[in-house]
């Protein structure tokens, strides 16, 4: 199998994916950015309960998973499952770098570089994360787990149209528990359509930063 690691340019502290040159988190605050559209845009944290599951498109930095981390770390709800689908992973070396400009999370992402230096699933305390690295067109199919909640932050569809593919939302849609609820950074009127195709109640919100929109969507309870 060929080399999936991810190919990095950096932009000042911002990396940007040189196969689809685009930043992995926003150039305005990636904090803020995961906060407002992954987190509020699920109704977190106050939907964290004991056995809660997140299933996330794009593991990226890992800038999601520990935002997360941490504000379920601030409640303290119970056991957390965590399941990240990425098919071309950062090296150790980029993924710290990129995280540095967080000193906020700094604790966080240490553990995460820590737990990484090891097979997974890794625990960090309540919260279990596995990371299922490969085609999420074909890795996701394959997993039985269902969600409560998902995190669709693959690069803009864009310059990433595989991520996108009605098939792949339409499989996400599948894993959502009854009223589980999905977010992602993207208005694209053919991302909403194809999550509304596939079952969903989609509606559109202020987007974060220079972004207008984003959407959300629910399943049916």
């Amino acid at each position: 199998m060929p080399d999936q690691t991810a190919q990095i340019d950096w932009r000042d502290a911002t990396p940007v994916s040189r196969r689809f040159d685009d930043p992995y988190f926003s150039l305005q605050g990636g904090l803020e950015e995961t906060r407002h559209v992954f987190l509020a845009g699920n109704g977190l944290p106050a939907r964290f309960r004991p056995g809660f599951s997140i299933l996330e498109l794009g593991f990226g930095t890992g800038l999601n998973f520990l935002v997360t981390l941490r504000a379920h770390r601030a409640t303290n709800p119970g056991p957390l499952a965590y399941t990240s689908f990425e098919a071309f992973p950062m090296s150790p070396e980029d993924r710290a770098r990129a995280l540095s400009a967080f000193p906020e999370i700094a604790p966080e992402a240490a553990e995460l570089t820590q737990a990484l230096r090891a097979p997974g699933p890794w625990t960090f305390g309540d919260v279990t994360l596995r990371i299922v690295e490969g085609d999420a067109r074909e890795t996701l199919p394959a997993w039985e787990s269902r969600a409560d909640a998902a995190y669709l932050d693959g690069f803009s569809p864009a310059r990433n149209p595989e991520m996108w593919e009605p098939a792949l939302l339409q499989a996400v849609a599948r894993r959502l528990k009854p009223g589980g609820t999905l977010a992602t950074y993207s208005a694209a009127g053919h991302v909403r359509r194809a999550l509304a195709d596939a079952g969903l109640a989609v509606e559109r919100r202020p987007g974060f930063g220079t972004k207008r929109h984003m959407s959300v969507a629910k399943a049916p309870a």
